[in-house]
């Protein structure tokens, strides 16, 4: 699938739900695992393709309240490959040592649906996918503004 056909598919969605309803799953499109060749593409960039291509495929809208975007990097090199999430008022997740393939991209947006659900974002060990109960990097504390923060 190209990168036209998946940009096209996303803008053909029309029932978006509101910014403070959704999860965005952050994907390094540039990780690739240690002593990968860099002449060949980033298993960072494969993983984003394959969530990408898992999401369109959502015809039961279950991944409705996740958006997902890939960036050149995430700074957990040594973790390839890795994704965030992150949502207003909520928790924000940095996994990583992900494989690039269908069932982790599966995983992944179940686990941002899970977030997306979560009044504050908070992932239980026990009850996310199997492919992200290991590999936490980080969790963080929600973004607190104004008096008193």
């Amino acid at each position: 699938m190209t990168k036209a056909i998946i940009e096209a598919a996303i803008e053909a969605k029309t029932d978006i739900p509101l910014a403070s309803e959704v999860t965005e799953v952050i994907v390094c499109t540039t990780c690739r695992p240690a002593g990968a060749s860099r002449d060949l593409p980033a298993a960072g960039t494969a993983l984003f393709e394959a969530v990408q291509i898992a999401q369109l495929q959502d015809d039961a809208g279950a991944f409705a309240r996740v958006r997902v975007r890939g960036v050149e990097c995430l700074n957990s090199c040594s973790r390839a490959c890795s994704v965030a999430f992150q949502a207003p008022g909520k928790h924000t997740y940095l996994f990583g040592d992900l494989v690039p393939d269908t069932e982790t991209a599966q995983h992944v947006l179940a686990c941002a649906a899970q977030h997306a659900s979560a009044r504050d974002g908070a992932l239980v060990r026990n009850d996310r996918p199997a492919r992200l109960r290991s590999g936490i990097l980080a969790k963080l504390p929600p973004f607190m503004q104004g008096p008193g923060a």
